[in-house]
């Protein structure tokens, strides 16, 4: 298989606090058709994992060490105007949250255009045509491409982040949470969109989620973070069969199964105390 993406020793620390990691020794590949799912609850570093990837750390954190390999090209070493040509047209990502990620301002034609003039240089008729198809590849009827985020519903503006994500076809999709802020339905939808989408383009999938259901639909390997570090990582089966961490063991407890007769377990985190780490 064709490598994509190679992280290794990834470290985030505050530039006010070097000596504090955030992102602590993270190690980890991605190739070209495969999804790789890193889970873990809310602060394990999964987000600013995935922006790191993009160059898109706050100005207040900082690389500690480590690379940051896309197709050959060192990102950690690149400049702004070389990370300009890879963000979008190489890289694409749907960011958390489509209630505010989108411009409030500006119709969902232009925001998903603005990527195809700036990196294939399209204009006129040609840019509105891509447009209409990217719509219609994520199921809304072309002629919204004048609407304003706040004309569509959630699950709408969704499919409009992963419209603009993917259209000027990139090797690789960064998504985050992408299915948090949706119903059971809408989300089920978006996942197979994805699914799909990833298939017929060959893309390679950087997922990011909290929520072993969502891992067990669609991953083919998982990297599950705790406070900033990989605590397990391997195929997705044998991580779900046979999880080695108390953490790992801990989330999956936390899965309801399909009859609901399965009893939810709170995370106990004595493990910690015991040296589990």
């Amino acid at each position: 298989m064709t490598e994509l993406l190679r992280i290794e020793n990834l470290t985030i620390t505050p530039k006010a606090e070097p000596g504090r990691a955030l992102v602590s020794q993270v190690s980890f590949a991605l190739e070209a058709g495969k999804t790789t799912c890193i889970v873990g609850e809310s602060g394990s570093g999964k987000s600013l994992t995935a922006l790191a990837v993009m160059g898109l750390l706050s100005d207040q954190l900082q690389l500690g060490q480590g690379n940051i390999v896309f197709k050959g090209f060192n990102i950690t070493h690149a400049s702004h105007a070389e990370l300009q040509r890879i963000r979008g047209k190489e890289i694409g990502m749907i960011f958390q949250e489509p209630m505010t990620s989108l411009n409030p301002v500006l119709t969902i034609g232009y925001q998903i255009g603005e990527s195809l003039a700036q990196h294939l240089k399209l204009t006129g008729a040609a840019l509105k045509a891509r447009v209409a198809d990217l719509l219609q590849q994520v199921g809304i009827p072309p002629e919204r491409a004048g609407s304003y985020p706040d004309e569509l519903s959630g699950g709408q503006r969704q499919r409009v982040m992963i419209a603009m994500s993917i259209a000027c076809e990139p090797a690789m999709l960064i998504a985050d949470e992408p299915t948090t802020a949706l119903d059971v339905t809408v989300q089920a939808q978006i996942l197979k969109l994805l699914d799909d989408l990833k298939t017929r383009m060959h893309m390679g999938m950087l997922f990011i989620t909290h929520d072993f259901g969502v891992v067990t639909d669609i991953a083919d390997n998982v990297v599950v973070m705790f406070r900033g570090e990989i605590v397990e990582s391997g195929p997705v089966q044998d991580v779900l069969l046979n999880p080695r961490h108390p953490y790992t063991r801990a989330l999956l407890d936390c899965v309801p199964d399909a009859d609901g007769k399965k009893p939810l377990k709170p995370i106990d985190y004595a493990w910690l105390n015991a040296g589990a780490a």
